[in-house]
């Protein structure tokens, strides 16, 4: 073989590898890419501006799959691996995906993504716009979200949610069919941002600790919330040390054990303005406070009101 038939071989191998990575289509691929129009109308809507989808798609077995943007696009790109595997290169750095992992491009940032060339991707895709796009982004650091199966979890039920988004921009574009794919979209986000309580399982043995701790604490608040507890009473309820209590509880809760129980208070005390013709002189005493006026200045700092005005306001 001499070296012109070599450098015709290797010359259509790279046209080949040229051609396999701009391949289009995939049996059982499907994408809906919003006119500019319909988007337009979307970014000027009240219920659509903050969260709302220009394209969206799912690609099975997305062999030869690739994009690259050397300028970025004006939206956020979500891509959830649910098979296979593949990568994303972004800011220099290249990631690799595997199943049950999703991550989010930001918008305006060349980037560059890929199916796996042995084990193609099957992805759900959204391109997303919107002023609270910048919240789904959870770190200005692009990396992959683990999605872990498990007993809890409702991996299945997410993706019922995509597909209802996607059925109901296929079946047109009028307002309420716009409104309502904008409005699951944020609950889809969410099930994928706050997935420890879209599942009820953290699947971390150390915040299930955290949990478990701050469920008892929440219950022991609520059975003694007539008398005057203190956060050392709560810690040895748990038989922990103070400091060890309060510091997991407000890591779990994001709340103090103090802060907490008094918004629990609070609560109780709504209850009974809604319901009873209690005097806040007699139902501060319901909810674990002896002085009726210290009472008053909580529950003014936690609910914007006084009580007198909270009883009067109409409800419902």
């Amino acid at each position: 073989m001499d070296y012109s038939t070599i450098y015709i071989l290797l010359y259509f191998t790279k046209v080949s590898s040229i051609i396999m990575k701009l391949k289009e289509g995939f049996k059982g691929q499907r994408a809906i890419v919003l006119p500019e129009t319909i988007v337009n109308t979307m970014e000027h809507n009240p219920l659509t501006s903050p969260l709302y989808i220009t394209d969206i798609g799912y690609y099975p077995n997305a062999e030869s799959h690739f994009r690259e943007r050397k300028e970025g696009i004006s939206q956020n790109i979500f891509i959830y691996c649910v098979k296979g595997k593949g990568w994303f290169s972004i800011n220099g750095v290249t990631k690799n995906i595997n199943k049950n992992q999703f991550f989010i491009l930001p918008a305006g940032i060349p980037h560059a993504y890929g199916s796996d060339e042995t084990e193609p991707w099957t992805i759900y895709w959204i391109h997303f716009k919107g002023y609270n796009a910048q919240f789904c982004l959870e770190e200005q650091q692009v990396y992959p979200k683990n999605i872990i199966p498990g007993e809890h979890s409702r991996i299945e039920y997410r993706n019922q949610l995509f597909e209802k988004i996607y059925s109901t921009l296929g079946m047109g574009y009028s307002m309420e069919h716009l409104q309502y794919a904008s409005m699951c979209l944020h609950y889809y986000m969410a099930s994928l941002m706050y997935i420890n309580i879209f599942r009820d399982d953290t699947f971390s043995e150390n915040s299930t600790r955290e949990k478990d701790l701050a469920n008892s604490a929440i219950h022991f608040m609520r059975e003694n919330i007539e008398k005057k507890i203190m956060v050392e009473d709560i810690a040895y309820e748990l038989h922990l040390s103070t400091s060890y209590f309060s510091t997991q509880f407000q890591k779990s809760t994001g709340f103090t054990p103090i802060a907490y129980l008094n918004n629990l208070r609070i609560q109780e005390a709504c209850q009974y303005l809604d319901f009873t013709d209690m005097k806040i002189n007699q139902l501060c005493h319901k909810i674990g406070y002896d002085d009726a006026y210290y009472f008053s200045r909580i529950f003014t700092k936690i609910m914007g009101i006084s009580p007198k005005e909270y009883k009067k306001r109409k409800k419902g």
